[in-house]
């Protein structure tokens, strides 16, 4: 038991049974926090619906809000693999952004998604950090994935930019335009509308940046 109190997180998370406790209790927390927000969810409810122990939980994540900063960043990373653009033979510049555009609104527009980012911007107001957890490892994370792939584009000649993370931030935004504040508030999706903006999006970034 001893032994169990002073192992770090990353051992005891490197081994099979552990890493899937560890899985389990992010799926829990996950749900717990999206349906009744970080104030009311209860170490508790989530350790008896991962099926372990609170003491599990504690020595996986170590605190409330160290366990809500790892199911944000779990959540957030889906939004990375809609980032991970395979280039396939013959794949254009515009055609690569354009699946690019279509990853990012595709996610944004998910009815889970437009929930969770109620519920951090509602805890925010009354824990700060909370929303930072969610923008690094969200929003900037995305950026940075995106970012990583400009500088591919530009190591094959196909973009001259200066300020490749910048150029990815306008990218996004231009993709999501006014949508994105529309979505948040309950108004209708309008899909024809989005792949308007991502077009237009495309042709812009392929003019200012494109070789």
């Amino acid at each position: 038991m001893a032994h169990d109190q002073h192992s770090s997180p990353a051992t005891r998370a490197g081994r099979p049974v552990d890493q899937a406790k560890r899985l389990a209790i992010l799926d829990a927390a996950s749900s717990q926090f999206l349906e009744a927000g970080f104030a009311a969810t209860s170490i508790e409810k989530v350790a008896a619906d991962a099926g372990v122990s609170k003491v599990t939980i504690y020595n996986h994540f170590g605190d409330k809000h160290a366990l809500f900063a790892a199911a944000v960043t779990r959540e957030c990373e889906t939004m990375r693999h809609h980032l991970a653009v395979e280039v396939q033979a013959g794949d254009t510049l515009r055609e690569r952004l354009t699946a690019i555009g279509e990853g990012i609104l595709a996610f944004l527009s998910q009815s889970k998604m437009i929930q969770f980012e109620r519920r951090i911007a509602a805890e925010t107001q009354h824990n700060p950090a909370l929303g930072l957890a969610f923008i690094n490892n969200g929003p900037r994370a995305m950026l940075q994935t995106f970012t990583g792939l400009l500088d591919q584009m530009a190591e094959r000649g196909e973009v001259d930019i200066a300020d490749r993370e910048l150029a990815a931030e306008q990218f996004v935004a231009m993709c999501k335009g006014l949508g994105d504040v529309e979505r948040r508030f309950g108004v209708a999706p309008e899909p024809d509308r989005d792949r308007e903006r991502i077009a237009c999006a495309v042709e812009v970034f392929c003019r200012a940046y494109g070789r």
